[in-house]
């Protein structure tokens, strides 16, 4: 008979590990929120709400597949488009360069018109695609 008393059901459920979980989740739920509240406060720039007037005239330098070379839509050479944007930078100083490699260029070709924009002192930049698109 003592093997009937000893399974007895429980009568009551120990909410003891429960409560510690409860307590840690709050002193992790406090300790994160107060974190987040510190840190460093840097006052930003406001941008002025005034567009920009001045233009400046942009360069369109193409490489295409073959490794030729196309500003503003027209065939030039490595020589030629040197000489061109010397004489646009002699008439706006602030003029600017894109360039357009196409993805089966050679890379030697856009890097000789990334170092002439480099030696010329012309603002460039380089155009890309977004994939997917």
């Amino acid at each position: 008979m003592k093997a009937q008393d000893e399974t007895k059901p429980f009568d009551t459920i120990n909410v003891t590990p429960m409560l510690d979980l409860a307590y840690v989740l709050l002193v992790v739920f406090i300790l994160m929120t107060t974190a987040s509240v510190q840190g460093l406060h840097v006052s930003m720039p406001k941008p002025s709400n005034k567009p920009s007037t001045e233009k400046h005239p942009l360069k369109i330098v193409q490489i295409l597949p073959e490794g030729s070379l196309v500003l503003n839509g027209v065939p030039v050479t490595l020589a030629e488009l040197e000489s061109k944007l010397i004489q646009a930078k002699s008439d706006d100083a602030k003029m600017s360069v894109a360039i357009k490699g196409d993805a089966r260029a050679q890379y030697a070709q856009v890097v000789s018109v990334i170092d002439l924009c480099t030696k010329l002192e012309v603002a460039m930049g380089l155009v890309t695609a977004r994939i997917g698109t």
